[in-house]
């Protein structure tokens, strides 16, 4: 499959943009270009805001999202025997004093930290979207972002600096953090997430372009394996922003001022 094309067969009425524009000069914005990205996989073959709107649901995220109080109440137990179980076979007392209520704290924590599931772009974004004369770059930096590597399970949490070039419209700047937010509470790769939010500040104001940068330390690399402390670095440059070296370039010189 061509990458610079898995947006294109998208039907409109699947995405956010098939909703009446809420302003006469959303019809008249420039043409945007699909942006070009990297190689395409089921997280990024569909739009992030998609036809139930729960942009890049994960297999059970709408019976999740759905349960009832007594749903949530035998989900909460279901994974609260889990723990206890791990517990057991890794010859602790589940039962002493100090672990007796682990395995249902770490239930609901582990449900904290997956809260970006039952999370979606559209309400995240809540309308504010403005439309803005500004055609230079808008970049918030240092958003402190927690995240779950979904091989082992354990934290990589580090910074992500989004950037992204005006086309008419603006985005209200915690919208970016929140998005930010609600892709990193999930089970992740760094490298995914970057993407998804590069991807879904492109889907939301189809701008002339959109840069990600995160870096950020991995415990499953830390504290397991080579246990070696490290930094990783991942970008996602759509549209200009990977077209252009100059605008990339002005991107990257930004970030790294203080």
């Amino acid at each position: 499959m061509d990458d610079s094309n898995f947006m294109l067969d998208i039907p409109r009425d699947v995405t956010s943009r098939s909703a009446a524009p809420r302003d006469p000069r959303d019809e008249a914005a420039a043409p945007y270009a699909t942006p070009q990205s990297g190689s395409a996989s089921p997280y990024t073959l569909n739009p992030p805001i998609d036809f139930d709107g729960l942009s890049w649901p994960s297999l059970g995220t709408r019976e999740r999202l759905e349960d009832t109080p007594h749903q949530y109440k035998e989900r909460l137990q279901k994974m609260t025997g889990a723990v206890q179980t791990i517990l057991e076979c890794i010859g602790e007392d589940p039962q002493r004093e100090g672990l007796r209520e682990t395995p249902k704290r770490y239930a609901e924590a582990m449900l904290f930290f997956t809260k970006g599931y039952e999370e979606n772009v559209r309400d995240i974004v809540n309308g504010a979207v403005f439309h803005e004369d500004h055609d230079e770059l808008v970049i918030v930096k240092e958003i402190e972002v927690f995240s779950l590597c979904e091989h082992h399970l354990v934290p990589f949490t580090g910074k992500m600096h989004i950037g992204y070039i005006p086309n008419q419209r603006v985005l209200g700047l915690s919208k970016l953090a929140r998005i930010a937010e609600m892709f990193s509470r999930r089970l992740q790769l760094q490298e995914r997430l970057t993407k998804q939010v590069a991807l879904a500040v492109s889907e939301i104001l189809r701008p002339r372009g959109v840069g990600v940068v995160m870096e950020s330390t991995h415990l499953c690399m830390a504290s397991r394996g080579v246990q070696k402390g490290a930094i990783t670095t991942t970008s996602c440059m759509l549209g200009c922003m990977r077209s252009s070296a100059k605008t990339r370039e002005e991107f990257l010189n930004l970030l790294n001022r203080r």
